[in-house]
């Protein structure tokens, strides 16, 4: 039987409303805890604060429950991204419209970034399991609906938008209760190499989904599709039921309080703003995330306009990035990463910052694709590792409301990024952005480790990692 993270009291260095001082830049919740409980002041520094408990005696089920976890999700995954490549053809080849799609995305991904922050909050309230469930379901019998309405022939577009929206709002309910729950099911020690699978599977489901949805939708409907989703859902949904998950004891509930919905939605922001390292985290990742926009999704266009407009080119450069995904995530999950989580989010956004520039001055397509596949390998370490340190740092009761804001940033970084790149690259070569992207990573990293919050996480990572050595 999986059992929760151990109960967490409030660590006195956190920023309350009446002290405004800072909570320890890194470390996973362990000794700390310990001494909040005791409310005897901890040095954000000291090694021993901040050196992980193998808590792996606490879960003697944790492969299994990993296990059924992680199929769950990818089985319902893949029916969501059957839905999304399918919804996207549909209304490309009925309407041949831009503005059709465009509305299409902001209904896709704007729901999920309003609702995040508040699915935080009643992930850190609720039983996790329960509310993924919930999620899971509504968005079935949304799907469900929206399949038997067209199957009777109303196909109207403010129906799919609603659809869409709903669906949305599901994601950004769901995604913060995902992402908390994983630690409670794995050890600390093990969360790397489990994010590191959960993200090969999520590459490899790029690459399976779209070949999928083309056949489906081409030799059926799709309706078809819509129906798979369902059955999918119900899939999960099941597996997910065999978890045995209790709800994680909060400090306030444990000392008899009674704090209110929107006190809870405040105690996140007030958490954020006090929690150098977490705002540090959260901070680069938003700016990384937006700036790897032109890398990732401007690429295609610089293959039609530099390599040639045949479809295998767009294919080869659509592979080459996939497979470095999944093969980035299969060397973190075998190898766990550095022990310092700081210096490798940092090395990472070096990477993607060469990366970017490289593809700007490529002037051959199989170098081009070359380094499309080690941008895609280096994608988890930076991904996995920054969802993995905040996974091992934020205490159990408080990661639903973080990650609730990680999630704005997931449903965001994208649309806001091609708003930007997009006009840009009508105006300007592909080229050109992406050697502009790449310098601003140098820049980005320059100010991350130069600031005061960067540099107390550089040093408390370096004390973190030798301890744990």
């Amino acid at each position: 039987m999986s059992h929760p993270e151990p109960n967490t009291v409030s660590d006195p260095t956190a920023e309350d409303a009446s002290t405004g001082t800072d909570a320890e830049p890194y470390g996973p919740r362990t000794t700390a805890d310990h001494a909040a409980a005791s409310h005897d002041p901890v040095d954000p520094v000291d090694p021993s604060a901040t050196t992980p408990t193998d808590d792996e005696a606490d879960k003697p089920r944790w492969r299994r429950d990993a296990t059924i976890f992680l199929g769950g999700q990818t089985v319902s995954l893949f029916g969501s991204m059957l839905v999304q490549y399918a919804i996207m053809w549909h209304l490309t080849l009925e309407t041949k419209s831009g503005s059709v799609l465009a509305l299409a995305t902001v209904f896709g991904f704007l729901p999920q970034a309003v609702v995040s922050i508040f699915g935080g909050v009643w992930a850190d309230r609720l039983n996790r399991k329960f509310l993924i469930i919930a999620a899971d379901a509504s968005i079935a019998v949304t799907t469900l609906a929206l399949a038997l309405l067209m199957l009777s022939g109303t196909d109207d577009l403010w129906l799919i938008y609603a659809a869409l929206a709903i669906r949305s709002v599901g994601a950004g309910i769901q995604m913060p209760a995902v992402s908390s729950l994983l630690p409670q099911l794995v050890p600390v020690s093990k969360l790397m190499r489990v994010n590191g699978i959960n993200g090969s599977i999520q590459s490899a489901m790029t690459l399976l989904a779209p070949a999928v949805a083309a056949g489906v939708y081409a030799s059926a409907s799709i309706v078809a599709i819509f129906f798979v989703d369902v059955v999918t859902a119900v899939i999960g949904i099941g597996l997910l039921a065999l978890i045995p998950v209790t709800k994680v004891l909060r400090a306030d509930e444990a000392a008899g309080e009674k704090v209110g919905y929107f006190d809870d939605l405040v105690g996140g922001l007030r958490y954020l703003r006090g929690h150098t390292f977490v705002r540090w985290v959260l901070g680069l990742y938003a700016v990384v995330f937006l700036l790897i926009v032109a890398p990732s999704y401007l690429t295609p266009l610089m293959v039609v306009r530099t390599f040639g407009e045949e479809v295998w080119k767009l294919t080869a450069n659509e592979l080459a990035f996939s497979f470095g995904a999944i093969l980035g995530g299969v060397l973190l999950a075998t190898w766990g990463g550095l022990k310092n989580r700081v210096a490798m989010i940092v090395g990472a956004t070096f990477v993607f910052g060469v990366l970017s520039v490289g593809l700007g001055l490529s002037t051959n397509m199989w170098v081009f694709f070359t380094f499309m596949f080690l941008l895609g390998v280096a994608v988890p370490a930076f991904a996995t590792t920054s969802m993995t340190v905040l996974q091992e740092t934020v205490e159990p009761d408080r990661q639903g409301r973080v990650f609730g804001f990680v999630g704005i940033v997931m449903a965001l970084a994208m649309p806001l990024g091609m708003l930007i790149f997009g006009p840009l690259a009508d105006r300007f070569s592909v080229e050109s952005l992406l050697i502009v992207s790449g310098a601003l990573m140098f820049l980005v990293i320059a100010i991350a480790v130069l600031v005061p919050s960067g540099r107390r996480a550089m040093r408390a990572a370096d004390a973190h990692s030798t301890v744990a050595a």
